[in-house]
């Protein structure tokens, strides 16, 4: 099937699909002979294993690690096993670090209730978020950008 076809029957992206087999997710395809991508029904596999590995918190480095294993005739479930829990682990981390988020935007907001914007010092943009405030300990873009 060409490119296109891969890319409608998997919900991806052409673009996405060249992105992988330059990334060795996929393996280079045939090619017809005007040089078009000819894949297999594998590929359809393959990229609905990638789409539901990322759905899942995996990165494409992880992915490429679990293809390997069945590139080379093993099967990844011990692999698989250990990086889920690893994956769960950072999960646990990330919810006690939102859940002390929370409690700190709380407090900023039952704050902010009781503030008058005039006592606001002009070179402190807002006196609501200062440098010494705990939300500064949260990483709040990893949290939210992963």
């Amino acid at each position: 099937m060409l490119i296109g076809e891969l890319a409608c029957q998997t919900g991806s992206t052409t673009k996405a699909i060249r992105f992988y087999e330059a990334q060795g997710l996929l393996p280079p395809p045939a090619r017809t002979a005007g040089g078009y991508r000819d894949y297999g029904e594998d590929a359809n596999a393959r990229v609905s294993f990638i789409h539901a590995g990322q759905a899942i918190g995996f990165t494409l480095g992880e992915l490429r690690e679990v293809i390997a294993f069945r590139d080379h005739g093993q099967t990844p479930c011990a692999h698989v096993a250990a990086l889920l829990e690893h994956k769960a682990k950072e999960v646990d981390v990330r919810l006690a670090e939102l859940v002390e988020l929370r409690k700190t935007l709380q407090g900023l907001r039952d704050r902010a209730a009781h503030l008058d914007p005039a006592d606001c010092p002009p070179a402190s943009v807002c006196h609501l978020i200062l440098p010494n405030l705990p939300v500064q300990k949260h990483n709040i873009g990893r949290i939210v950008n992963g």
